[in-house]
């Protein structure tokens, strides 16, 4: 099983002070932040057909405008070959998979451009040179059925992983379609399970039988089009005719109701519901001979595992149990016994495995077949321990001897023994995998990779900023060690701010190479309404408080111009998805403080954004405008509703992709349409395939990074 935490660990590189999260009371919407709040006319309504052909066109028209000026920029050649030198690069790290005995690898390069499933031995793993066997050709299969895959990974039935479903997406969209497959003789199954294109989860209860969440027609998806509805389906048997086990309601607008099996090496067997209400409140049910049983959990709580007959529990809000006296605290981890859960779901008893502290918080945990691996921050440093179960049922934990300033990226763990990997790496520091052992507590180097930029002259700094009701927030700012102090650094500055995700320092090639290795300097900021000092933290900045997220980020770069590390002229911002929306909003609020600005895959009509794609089950998260209150802040940071005729801004560039079904395309073009009507100068591009990222394959990655990186020269450097 293989863990990945791009988007969802913290990866800090130097210990800071204790940061609270606790904030001053203010203001909903802090005067000075105020913006006007009437709402604009949509005239841009007609953009929100996805592929109808006076919409391409438009994009057509606008993609062909930019493109003269970016392609054909001198920079723009030189930047995508050596965006590309280092995503294709062969001596890159192979992350490893432990799968039936055996380490599974998923790669792409020049020759397998959609990737191929590869496999080998851990003992030649290990050595400098392994030599792989080819599982599953990504496009040797889209040749075959003449559709352009795109590999989103294998669901396999644990712990054996012989039978899995191979997920493949159209493009790069959520809608996936899954076909099972024998990953020993590398064989999709004939007669076997087949899942049509859908948003849907699929998961194995048994060799002959998946537990689905897919939409099976009128009134199983929710109003922001996940499915709703589970049912159980059996080989042999019609999908149409699968058996419903679980149904939820229309109204459920969070991120779908999915199915999930635990079973751990011990042999026990969980099959358990997620009906999720909202964006982040949930109710769990396991599935029993009699029928769903819905268990006793807090509204923010996710069954998230399940080890030695015990479930796994993290807790986002406090929980204060049926007949406890004792109340839980948000961010711990517990343990319910699953044969006590089976006997009464409503009377739970929790032990708790982990508890946060006011300087540790909990990130992410998984199994291997008898231990927990667990990993926290501690001061904002990196922190991972091995858990066992003693016999008295309480848990006792063994530290894992993770070096200072290096984060973990990601792992995996074996569910036939109990080796893990864990990916250790840092801003200017390749990743390096350690093998472990959670049996007998070793944890030692086993790979790294070579620098793919030249860091020698670089330095990482931690700074923090006192936001403005008074909160410190924290940076980190990447720079050359002989960085003069004038202002006049070409500065990039990034962060998220949302739905509890922390945005954390990672390698990467492609910034080290077209940003830091031309004197750029690269900030990534710590602000509220992410993950890196718990559930706190991110709750700061939900819907109408979600100004101070904005604050945060606005803070961040006021500091970097006071410590004359740049300046308005030198400073530019990007940010993806929600991101873009942070872009957006410091775009609308700010404009005279940045000189680029790049909006990826954004949120931009906040006005509009519920019924736009996947957009109701973010309302935990934004605020709905069917309440007065929220749809008046709403209105008044929504950057397509707060652009204004008569005011300067710096001229954006504005990405999305046509198969981007989560956030869609709608919000970019309508902000770009509004742009053109106030004559304001932007650019636009709208690549097709993608989804809710840079592009389907590393060719097309590279060539969007390149766009970035040509329009960030030519706005902040000489």
């Amino acid at each position: 099983m293989r863990i990945s935490l791009k988007s969802g660990a913290v990866r800090l590189v130097a210990r800071l002070m204790v940061i609270t999260a606790v904030v001053t009371a203010v203001d909903a919407i802090p005067a000075g932040a105020q913006q006007s709040s009437p709402e604009q006319p949509d005239n841009y309504t007609w953009l929100e057909g996805i592929v109808g052909e006076r919409q391409l066109t438009w994009v057509k028209a606008e993609n062909s405008r930019t493109a003269v000026v970016l392609e054909k920029d001198s920079h723009f050649a030189r930047l995508k070959a050596d965006a590309l030198e280092v995503l294709e690069a062969p001596d890159r790290l192979a992350n490893p998979e432990f799968r039936n005995g055996a380490v599974y690898n998923t790669w792409r390069d020049g020759e397998h451009v959609r990737g191929i499933v590869r496999r080998t031995t851990l003992k030649d793993y290990l050595t400098s040179a392994p030599k792989w066997e080819t599982v599953l050709d990504y496009d040797a299969l889209s040749n075959t059925d003449r559709q352009s895959w795109v590999g989103e990974g294998l669901e396999c039935l644990h712990p054996d992983d012989e039978l899995c479903l191979v997920v493949l997406s159209a493009g790069g969209e959520d809608a996936a379609t899954l076909r099972e497959m024998n990953l020993k003789t590398g064989k999709f199954i004939e007669g076997g399970f087949v899942l049509p294109r859908g948003k849907q989860s699929a998961v194995w209860a048994d060799k002959d039988t998946l537990l689905i969440g897919r939409d099976w027609g009128p009134g199983t998806v929710s109003e922001s089009g996940y499915p709703i509805t589970v049912r159980r389906w059996r080989r042999g048997q019609p999908l149409e005719s699968s058996n419903e086990v679980f149904r939820g309601d229309t109204k459920d607008n969070g991120f779908g109701n999915n199915p999930h099996v635990f079973a751990d090496g011990q042999g026990h067997h969980a099959e358990i519901v997620e009906r999720n209400l909202s964006t982040f409140a949930r109710e769990n049910y396991l599935l029993l001979p009699g029928g769903a049983k819905k268990l006793a959990l807090p509204l923010k709580a996710s069954v998230d595992g399940m080890l030695d007959g015990q479930l796994l529990v993290t807790l986002n809000e406090d929980w204060m149990p049926e007949g406890e006296a004792r109340k839980i605290a948000e961010g711990s981890v517990v343990a319910l016994e699953l044969a006590a859960v089976e006997k009464d779901p409503a009377r739970l008893k929790p032990v708790v495995v982990f508890a946060p502290t006011s300087e540790e918080f909990e990130q992410w945990f998984s199994t291997t077949k008898n231990h927990l691996i667990l990993a926290t921050l501690e001061h904002v440093q990196q922190r991972a321990y091995v858990y066992s179960r003693g016999g008295d049922g309480n848990w006792i934990r063994k530290a894992l001897p993770v070096p200072d300033n290096l984060t973990i990226d990601s792992g995996t763990m074996s569910l036939t023994d109990d080796r893990f990997f864990l990916a250790l790496e840092g801003f200017l520091t390749p990743p390096a995998l350690w093998l472990g052992d959670a049996g007998d507590g070793s944890f030692v180097p086993a790979k790294s990779q070579k620098s793919q930029f030249d860091a020698s002259g670089d330095v990482v700094e931690q700074l923090e900023v006192t936001s403005k009701d008074g909160t410190r927030v924290p940076y980190f700012v990447v720079h050359r060690k002989d960085m003069q102090y004038d202002g006049s650094n070409p500065t990039l500055l990034t962060a998220y701010g949302g739905f509890q995700i922390a945005s954390t320092p990672s390698y990467s090639p492609v910034n080290g190479k077209l940003w830091l290795e031309h004197g750029g300097v690269y900030v990534l900021a710590n602000i509220r309404g992410g993950g890196e000092f718990g559930p706190a933290w991110h709750e700061a900045g939900l819907k109408t408080h979600r100004q101070r997220i904005y604050d945060d980020f606005y803070a961040v770069a006021e500091n970097l111009v006071t410590r004359k590390i740049t300046s308005s002229r030198r400073l530019g911002i990007l940010g993806a998805s929600n991101g873009g929306l942070l872009m957006g909003v410091a775009f609308t609020q700010h404009p005279e403080m940045w000189n680029a600005v790049v909006i990826q895959v954004p949120l931009l009509d906040m006005l509009g954004f519920e019924h736009l794609s996947a957009g109701a089950s973010w309302v935990g998260e934004y605020g709905s405008v069917s309440v007065p209150e929220e749809r008046a802040f709403l209105a008044s940071i929504s950057p397509y509703n707060q652009l204004k005729r008569d005011v300067h801004y710096p001229e954006p560039l504005i990405f999305t992709t046509t198969k981007d079904d989560r956030v869609g395309p709608v919000h970019a073009r309508k902000f770009a349409g509004r742009m053109e009507e106030f004559h304001k100068p932007f650019f636009y591009d709208e690549i097709t395939e993608g989804g809710h990222g840079e592009g389907a394959d590393k060719k097309q990655e590279a060539r969007t990074d390149a766009e970035y990186f040509t329009y960030l020269m030519m706005k902040l450097m000489d």
